[in-house]
C-alpha cells in the first residue's frame, strides 16, 4: 500500500530497545516523530541517531515521541548504541525498532511488500529505501513525510521545523511561507474570506494580493 498524507499510520506491534510496545497505544495523544535506518553500524545513520538524541527535549516540548528504526535485531541496536555514544556524544534515548523481519518497512512502503526474507545477510544498500521520516498526530494520521538517499544525512533542524508548521496550521487556519520561523508572518489561506480573516485578525494583516495575505503568527 503506497502511503499518502491523510493517511491512516499503519499500527504495528514490535520489539524495541525499551520493550514491546503497539505503535497507536505508544503514540497516545502525542505527536510522533518515525524516522528509519538501512542497517546497524552505517555512519551516515550513526550521526543521526546521536544528534536526535541530543534534540530529543526540543521535540519533548512539542509534545512529540520520537522512534527509530533500523532494519537489524533489538540487540544489535543495543550494541550500536555504545558506538553512537562514543563517537557523537549521546547514545539513543528514545527507542529504536528492531526491524528483522522488513515488517515495518514493508508496512510503511519502504520496501516491497513481496520482498522475502529477513535482514539476515541483507547489506545497507539492499535497503537503501530505509531512510524516511513521518510526522504523525495524536489522530495517528500522517501529517509530513519525507525520504532520504542513504548518502545524505538528514537535517533533524528542519524536522523540528516542519514539526513547528505542522502543529501551527494544524491549531490555527494558517499556512507557513517560504523559509518560516517560529514567531514570523503566517499566510492566510485562500480559503478563508477577507471578511471572515477581519473577524479572527482584528489588529488587521496584509493584502499583497488577492490570494496571498499574511499576518502576525496566531499564538
Amino acid at each position: 500500500m503506497s502511503l499518502r498524507i491523510g493517511n491512516t499510520a499503519p499500527d504495528f506491534t514490535a520489539q524495541t530497545t525499551q520493550g514491546t510496545l503497539n505503535f497507536h497505544e505508544w503514540i497516545g495523544d502525542s505527536w510522533c516523530i518515525l524516522f528509519s535506518h538501512p542497517k546497524d553500524f552505517t555512519p551516515v545513520c550513526t550521526t543521526e541517531l546521536g544528534y536526535m538524541a541530543k534534540l530529543k527535549p526540543e521535540f519533548d516540548k512539542r509534545n512529540t515521541k520520537v522512534i527509530g528504526l533500523s532494519v537489524d535485531p533489538v540487540d544489535n541496536h543495543t550494541a550500536w548504541s555504545k558506538d553512537i555514544e562514543e563517537t557523537q556524544g549521546a547514545a539513543p534515548n528514545y527507542p529504536m525498532i528492531g526491524d528483522e523481519k522488513l515488517e515495518v518497512a514493508k508496512l510503511y512502503d519502504m520496501l516491497p511488500a513481496e520482498l522475502e526474507g529477513t535482514a539476515e545477510g541483507r547489506t545497507p544498500a539492499d535497503n537503501a529505501t530505509v531512510r524516511s521520516v513521518f510526522i504523525i498526530g495524536p489522530d495517528k494520521k500522517i501529517k509530513a513525510m519525507l525520504i532520504y538517499p542513504m548518502t545524505s544525512g538528514r537535517d533533524f533542524n528542519e524536522v523540528l521545523r516542519l514539526l513547528d508548521s505542522v502543529q501551527l496550521t494544524a491549531k490555527h487556519t494558517v499556512a507557513t511561507p517560504v523559509n518560516w520561523r517560529p514567531g514570523e508572518d503566517v499566510i492566510i489561506p485562500p480559503s478563508v474570506s477577507d471578511e471572515e480573516a477581519k473577524q479572527k485578525y482584528p489588529q488587521g494583516f496584509t493584502t499583497l494580493k488577492p490570494y496571498l495575505r499574511t499576518v502576525k503568527q496566531p499564538s
